[in-house]
């Protein structure tokens, strides 16, 4: 994709093509670190590490490929409902998910089932807010539990939320 424009500030052509950029196209570099652990570099420079389980030539010194996908996933649901409960004014003291997921038995080993159980800490926000915040995300926003869901891939929710 190629955009063009002319404007007259430099920051807010950086900014927009930043934006554009970063969100329709992606690049990253991975590099052999030891054994089988890896850094991926991003753009801006952000590195992540990976490794394996030692059963196959890895340290458990940094998560798997698919434990960082996982991860990425709850990470997108939550970035959408803490951004839309934000936007709805509502104060969040605590946000935390606890995750479950089951893969195929054979290769390759895709998740099948991932069940997220929420749980929020806010003096003003109520079940139905983070709900409608978790519906929103799921079926929306998060494009990573789409990548999951077009795989094939069950993933449900649970939400509770207490007075803080």
């Amino acid at each position: 994709m190629h955009l063009i424009i002319n404007l007259t500030s430099n920051r807010l052509l950086s900014y927009v093509f930043f934006q554009i950029w970063t969100y329709i196209e992606m690049n990253v570099h991975l590099k052999l670190d030891r054994n089988m652990r890896l850094i991926a570099t991003n753009a801006l420079g952000q590195e992540t590490p990976f490794d394996a389980t030692p059963d196959i030539g890895g340290e458990n010194s940094a998560p798997t490929p698919m434990q960082v996908l996982l991860q990425s996933m709850v990470a997108c649901t939550m970035m959408d409902i803490l951004s839309i409960l934000r936007k709805r004014r509502k104060q969040i003291d605590d946000l935390q998910v606890e995750v479950s997921s089951t893969r195929a038995e054979s290769h390759p080993k895709v998740f099948t089932h991932v069940t997220m159980n929420f749980h929020l800490t806010s003096p003003d926000a109520d079940s139905e807010d983070l709900t409608r915040a978790l519906e929103l995300s799921h079926k929306n926003y998060c494009s990573a539990s789409a990548m999951f869901q077009r795989s094939g891939c069950t993933v449900e929710w649970t939400a509770v939320v207490e007075k803080g």
